[in-house]
């Protein structure tokens, strides 16, 4: 894929997921967003962090002590070892954190 097509790509999933974050009451979950990074952050200190990779062209979660890698597949970002999309392992992250089932849909 070229690189503009990528950034779009990428960008679009960073904008749908910090969206889905304003949802949140800032005293549970905040969230700040630059440059291809955004960050979620609890009050306890702990950060999750979602960026994009464009040399690998992946977009790339970090929750706690556990990473994963995403490509592409021409209709939504999958863990690039398993296939489990991108969406169902931030709402995962975030309800284990937060102690409720959350959903989070991207793409829309």
């Amino acid at each position: 894929m070229d690189r503009s097509r990528f950034l779009q790509l990428a960008d679009t999933c960073l904008d749908e997921v910090a969206s889905w974050l304003e949802g949140f009451d800032p005293d549970e979950v905040d969230f700040t967003q630059s440059d291809g990074v955004l960050k979620i952050e609890f009050p306890d200190g702990v950060t999750f962090v979602l960026n994009r990779q464009t040399a690998a062209e992946q977009m790339w979660f970090a929750a706690g002590a556990r990473a994963w890698h995403f490509d592409w597949t021409g209709e939504a970002w999958e863990d690039a070892r398993d296939g489990t999309p991108l969406a169902q392992c931030i709402a995962a992250g975030l309800s284990e954190k937060l102690g409720r089932k959350l959903h989070l849909e991207l793409g829309r």
